[in-house]
């Protein structure tokens, strides 16, 4: 995982850049499924807490085609967050649906229900207005509380896209596997603003949609759980029922 620094560090922290790792995920951030960046991340604290350190990050675009290989080797990649530049899109804060995804496919291609603690979300409709088929998660690992760092620079222009092409991060690139390919600078244009590690598939599809309704997606906006019970009992109410393909009801369960 990537060093702690203890909060006495805070004035050192600021005036370093994050350290270099051999693979490294980057993705970048914004308010998302009509839910703020804070609502987010205490959702995604409470996930957190309830599945002993892992959570799941919905991203929109596939893996890598190297994803599958370093998770079987179980080779550690850090996985940094950034908040991004540009604003985020009118369908992101206001969708007109909700999805909630219930299965995944692991490394090996096996389809499993997520595990009881995970509610990851998407709009239900493309970028084209379409019916939205398709969405990805990170699998997370963290030991700490999940809030926005400050003043820990980012130089995504040292990476590379990893493969044999070793592309610059394209400007539509939310989320990507990078290698870096030159010196890190302390002068960038963007933050670590939150970490973790890859963990279990590491980068996974996501399968077994079901659209949120009014009633639900009230549920869904309140991010004021105060136990781990509590999370649970609500992320089993927002992913029951029938799935949009109409597969039928199932009870998650532990991989």
């Amino acid at each position: 995982m990537l060093s702690q620094i203890p909060s006495s560090q805070k004035a050192e922290q600021k005036a370093q850049p994050l350290c270099a790792a051999d693979f490294l995920c980057w993705s970048r951030m914004q308010a998302e499924a009509g839910q703020e960046l804070n609502s987010i991340l205490a959702r995604k604290e409470n996930e957190r807490r309830a599945g002993d350190g892992l959570f799941f990050w919905g991203v929109g675009n596939a893996p890598s085609t190297s994803i599958g290989a370093l998770a079987r080797m179980g080779k550690n990649v850090p996985v940094v967050f950034s908040i991004m530049k540009s604003r985020p899109k009118v369908a992101d804060t206001s969708p007109s649906s909700l999805l909630v995804w219930r299965r995944f496919v692991d490394l090996y291609g096996v389809e499993r229900p997520l595990p009881p603690h995970a509610l990851i979300t998407s709009r239900g409709d493309s970028d084209s207005g379409t019916r939205k088929t398709k969405h990805y998660a990170l699998m997370c690992w963290s030991q700490d509380e999940l809030q926005i760092k400050r003043g820990i620079p980012f130089d995504h222009n040292a990476y590379r896209n990893a493969g044999p092409n070793g592309a610059p991060v394209g400007a539509s690139q939310v989320t990507a596997l990078l290698t870096q390919a030159t010196k890190l600078s302390s002068e960038a244009q963007y933050e670590a603003n939150l970490e973790a590690i890859l963990a279990g598939s590491y980068w996974i599809r996501l399968v077994d949609p079901v659209r949120l309704t009014k009633k639900r997606a009230a549920i869904y906006a309140d991010t004021s759980c105060n136990t781990s019970s509590e999370w649970l009992d609500m992320v089993r109410e927002l992913r029951a029922g029938v799935g949009v393909e109409g597969q039928p009801d199932f009870q998650p369960s532990l991989f």
